[in-house]
């Protein structure tokens, strides 16, 4: 049963729930449905296993995780993931690459990590960072109250009449405020506030709270800071029941050895760390980062860049309590998160720097209207701008209503260019998750001596370009369990040497990317030996596992023939 699923547009809940059950139904020996959670307001978290069910179990493979769409607006993340599933359950078989990721690992992914709020901000006028426990006006706080005030199902901006406003209308063209120059006077004048009422307006504050509606990205455990410290952190670590899902999985799956967490908006791949500069790398993970995120650069132009040294402006507040930031701190996981489209660059601009919140020259707006009117038509929720249009505020008095619908421009692409940034950054994790670690027998001897006694000699390597620890971090937070081997003996003795032996970590790929030099780091071995005496006759049975959790377990059966 084919399944035929358009990268166009953006889908809502039924949608993509409907797209991932048909796949599941289409191609059973590769995909596993899995509800770890109920959202706010009951709908499924839904988590998608993929991986060859023929070539093993998913928990005996090494995993790679990826979520998307923790915040709500930010939909161009929910929907690379599912691209993602697409593809490798129509490409398996026939792409080598994805072929070989889902023979030999297991793929875990969360399309729509906070599914109640990208239901909001697909059929209802706001888009915000929350999960749904709330919704405008029922936790005011005073001050500015977003609405949709003129009924045309978006919220934009008001324009506002003032001699102290830091906005003009541009002369180049009236759709666009610019901003009024430092010693400007003497003109016509605006301050611009998002569309909404003012309910305790007392003719002269304008203030705008911040929303109470919670940032699910900064509920993580790691460094967790509540509000005010850490807007919508929310009143302790993991309180909210998206966050609860995706840590009580993760923990559960220690095989998960690399992660990626899909955002919205600026082109960037953002690392580690959010509030500690590079120096606080433990030696050697710094160029893993670097390493496997230059494979992303290859394949969607977005530079890799520090979250703390590049993408935070206020370094007195850095971010805290995020994804990426358990995931590599906590769990040793090498983790990327990727902020996708950035219209500024495809509307021709050269951004000054990483953080997209700036202000632009009035070229800069002519052009960025300029291209969002040559791709009005594929944009979800036409038009990108908003002409503005007088009306009578309930506090106010006259206002203008209109300017960027933000959601539908700065924050996610238009149709026509959804699937470019879907395809591209499925490449990329594809790639990643093929650095993994991969533990296998190089060498399985067993050699007759006599009176019935055997030596058995196995050689334990790691294919893989990563080390089976993955990260020194993971060391450092002892979640790496080491390599181990065992034999077990069915019809004969195990002689000597204990059933289970311990190898330690085996080195990847990673530790040799240059050539040997005395004053380089000392590199680790990616091979192990081990051995044992083993007593036995014809039809003896011997079993030969090996393993560790993120490098994935391998077994292997030998019978002693009557000549052995």
């Amino acid at each position: 049963m084919a399944v035929n699923l358009a990268f166009d547009h953006y889908y809502d809940f039924a949608e993509m729930e409907a797209a991932i059950d048909a796949l599941a139904a289409a191609y059973p020996q590769l995909v596993t449905r899995h509800d770890i959670g109920a959202s706010v307001q009951g709908r499924a978290i839904i988590l998608v296993e993929l991986t060859n069910a023929d070539t093993g179990a998913g928990d005996t493979k090494p995993g790679y995780y990826i979520d998307g769409c923790i915040h709500a607006e930010e939909l161009t993340a929910s929907m690379v993931p599912l691209h993602t599933i697409y593809t490798l359950c129509t490409q398996h078989g026939s792409d080598p690459d994805i072929t070989e990721l889902l023979d030999t690992q297991v793929v875990y992914i969360i399309p729509r990590l906070n599914p109640d709020g990208a239901e909001l901000a697909l059929k209802t006028p706001y888009y915000w960072c929350g999960n749904g426990r709330y919704t405008p006006g029922d936790v005011y706080t005073g001050g500015l109250l977003p609405q949709d005030l003129n009924g045309d199902g978006i919220i934009t901006q008001m324009r506002v009449p003032d001699p102290l406003g830091e906005w003009k209308i541009s002369t180049k063209d009236p759709h666009l405020m610019v901003q009024r120059a430092p010693d400007e006077r003497g003109g016509a004048y605006y301050r611009l506030l998002p569309e909404g009422a003012l309910p305790d307006f007392d003719g002269a504050e304008i203030r705008i709270p911040k929303p109470t509606d919670g940032n699910l990205n900064r509920n993580y455990p790691s460094n967790f800071l509540p509000d005010p410290f850490q807007y919508g952190a929310g009143p302790y670590p993991l309180s909210e029941p998206e966050t609860r899902a995706v840590v009580e999985w993760v923990v559960a799956h220690p095989n998960i050895h690399g992660a990626l967490a899909y955002h919205t908006h600026s082109g960037v791949l953002l690392r580690p760390y959010l509030n500690k500069p590079d120096s606080a790398f433990p030696k050697g993970d710094l160029g893993l980062y670097l390493a496997v995120g230059a494979m992303g650069t290859e394949e969607t132009g977005y530079p890799v860049i520090s979250v703390y040294e590049d993408f935070t402006d206020d370094k007195t507040t850095p971010r805290t309590g995020s994804f990426s930031e358990w995931a590599y701190e906590e769990k040793g996981i090498l983790t990327f998160g990727t902020e996708l489209w950035d219209p500024y660059t495809a509307a021709g601009l050269t951004k000054p720097g990483f953080y997209p919140l700036r202000a632009w020259g009035e070229d800069d707006y002519i052009a960025l209207l300029a291209w969002a009117d040559a791709h009005a038509a594929t944009i979800q929720k036409p038009p990108a701008y908003v002409d503005w249009a007088t009306m009578m505020h309930p506090q106010l008095g006259e206002v203008e209503v209109g300017g960027w619908n933000n959601i539908w421009f700065f924050r996610n692409p238009p149709g026509d260019l959804l699937e470019a940034e879907c395809v591209k950054n499925t490449r990329f994790s594809v790639r990643a998750a093929l650095c993994a670690p991969r533990v296998g027998f190089a060498l399985v001897l067993v050699e007759p001596l006599g009176a019935d006694l055997h030596r058995v000699t196995v050689v334990v390597e790691n294919a893989g370009y990563l080390p089976t620890n993955v990260t020194r971090q993971a060391m450092l937070m002892h979640v790496a369990p080491p390599v181990t081997v065992s034999l077990a003996v069915a019809g004969g003795t195990l002689e000597l040497n204990d059933a289970v032996q311990t190898l330690g970590h085996l080195a990847g790929r990673s530790e040799r990317r240059t050539a040997y030099s005395p004053w380089a780091d000392e590199w680790g071995t990616p091979r192990k030996q081990a051995q044992w005496l083993v007593r036995g006759g014809a039809e003896t049975v011997l079993t030969l596992t090996a393993g560790t959790p993120r490098a994935g377990t391998v077994t292997t059966t030998i019978t002693l023939d009557s000549d052995a």
